[in-house]
Formats: structure tokens, C-alpha cells, sequence
């Protein structure tokens, strides 16, 4: 099994970019296959990896086809690869995501993308009535140095029942819960890759432990499973 990203990916992708086209596309399609079958030995060696630290019962990569059908981009291929590794539901919570494209463009991403409206609820109320664990775990030296801080979508003001002058606002307008880490070319096509996002999904676990916790009960700590 494959146990890095091929060397090829890269200079693949870059010439897709160009030539985003069918025909072009058809031409080239063993040598696009074949880079694929190796993407995607690496992504389930990862997999493999991520299953020592944690229960990932599916690792699902994209199709390289775009649906095009309701976007204004037309361009029929992807200039990326991009798989997700599911944890086992209902007791585990969160995602992650592997991201593979040119340019240094690649990166890796944990969290909740699109918690439903029940979740985001849940989350906002846990933060309005303890923000402490939470601040605990953004304040953590090994995380705040591999994750930073939260990205992704937020109201500008308080959401509907909240009082915008609580101290835990600044997360309690969040809409969605993500951390993000970036990488250049050079160091997706390295030996360690593979390793060092495996070991950066680890130090994620603090804040899944925390969130699958906050999502299994309800706000007496008593479990909805």
C-alpha cells in the first residue's frame, strides 16, 4: 500500500488546470487513473494510521467530476484531490478532511462543517452556560500550535435567544466549528506526510473528545445514546 502521495499528483493536477476540458481529459485518462489508484492507497494508509488513535469506519474520497448542473463554473473536473475520514457514529463526533492541490493549496481540516440545527444549538448553549473547557482547549500549547484558532462561517451578531453582551459571544455566533492547517508542495510529496497529518488528527482529539461529549448528553450531562 502506497504510503505517501505520488510525486506525479502534483504536476498532474497543474496540467488539468490547463486544460480542463474533456478531451483533453480523455487523452490523459490511464495516466489520471493510475495517479488515482496510488491517491487513494495513501488516503486509506492514513486511514490505517488514524485508526491506532481513534474508530474511523470510512474513508471516502471524491470523484474527480464536478456537477456542474446548478454552478456557474462549468469546468467538468476538479483540480484537486479531497477524501474524508468518518468517525464511528453516533458516540463520535466531528470529521476530517484531506486536501491535495497544487500551489500550496493543500490542507487538512477537522470539525463540524455543517452541524444540524439541533447540534448548533446544543453548542451555543453549552458555551452560554460554560465557555471554560472549551478556552482550555484553544489555550493548549501542542494544539493552539498545530490548529491556531476556529475558521469557518459566523453571525455578525447574537443568534435568536442569546444575549449578544455574554462573555462567550465570540463562539456562541459561530455557525460552524473548524480548525485548519495548511501545506506547501513540497511537503505533501515527502516521506513524512502522511505522518505528520495523521499526528496532527491526533492532537485534534481534545476538542472531539470535548464536543462528542457536549453532543451525547444533554445540558444536565445526562446521555441522549
Amino acid at each position: 500500500m502506497t504510503n505517501t502521495i505520488p510525486k506525479e499528483t502534483l504536476p498532474f493536477l497543474k496540467k488539468l488546470s490547463k486544460n480542463n476540458n474533456r478531451d483533453w481529459f480523455n487523452d490523459n485518462k490511464p495516466e489520471f487513473k493510475a495517479i488515482e489508484s496510488k491517491v487513494k492507497e495513501a488516503y486509506n494508509y492514513l486511514g490505517e494510521l488514524m485508526n491506532g488513535h481513534d474508530q474511523i469506519d470510512k474513508v471516502k474520497i471524491f470523484r474527480i467530476y464536478r456537477d456542474v448542473r446548478f454552478s456557474k463554473n462549468k469546468l467538468p473536473y476538479k483540480t484537486h484531490f479531497g477524501g474524508s475520514f468518518h468517525r464511528k457514529k453516533p458516540e463520535l463526533r466531528g470529521g476530517y478532511y484531506l486536501h491535495i492541490q497544487p500551489n500550496n493549496e493543500s490542507f487538512i481540516a477537522t470539525g463540524f462543517w455543517e452541524p444540524n440545527k439541533d447540534d448548533l444549538f446544543r453548542i451555543r448553549k453549552e458555551f452560554e452556560m460554560d465557555d471554560s473547557e472549551m478556552r482550555e482547549i484553544l489555550a493548549n500549547k501542542s494544539f493552539k500550535n498545530t490548529w491556531g484558532e476556529f475558521v469557518g462561517d459566523e453571525l455578525k451578531t447574537a443568534p435568536k435567544g442569546f444575549d449578544k453582551e455574554h462573555p462567550a459571544i465570540d463562539l456562541i455566533r459561530k455557525k460552524q466549528f473548524i480548525f485548519t492547517k495548511k501545506y506547501t508542495d513540497k511537503e505533501v510529496i515527502s516521506d513524512g506526510f502522511l505522518d505528520d497529518v495523521n499526528d496532527a488528527f491526533k492532537k485534534i482529539r481534545l476538542y472531539f473528545d470535548y464536543m462528542s461529549d457536549v453532543l451525547t448528553t444533554n445540558l444536565n450531562g445526562e446521555s441522549l445514546l
